[in-house]
Parts: structure tokens; C-alpha cells; sequence
């Protein structure tokens, strides 16, 4: 039978393992691409409609 702190330890080695991945995952070189896109989003004007349902 398993005691808490073995659970505890198994579910902390597990999230590590978790973390490192999506840090992995963030920083390769095929997602700054998309991530320099989205950086770039608020500064990107908006296209305006050429007519709108709602007058203003």
C-alpha cells in the first residue's frame, strides 16, 4: 500500500515533469514564429468596416 508521502512525491516528480515540458515546448524554435505574432497583436491596426449595422 502506498502512504502519502510517496503519492505526494510521485505527484510532485510528475508536475516537474509537466513543467519542463511546456518550458521546453515554449522556448523551441518552432513556436517563436507564432509567439512573435502574438506579441505584435496589439499593435497591429484593426480593419475597419466598410459600413456598420450600428450608426454612430
Amino acid at each position: 500500500m502506498m502512504d502519502s508521502t510517496l503519492i505526494g512525491t510521485v505527484v510532485t516528480v510528475v508536475f516537474f515533469i509537466i513543467f519542463i515540458g511546456i518550458f521546453i515546448w515554449a522556448w523551441s524554435d518552432r513556436r517563436k514564429q507564432d509567439f512573435d505574432a502574438a506579441a505584435n497583436l496589439p499593435f497591429e491596426e484593426e480593419a475597419k468596416p466598410k459600413h456598420s449595422a450600428y450608426p454612430r
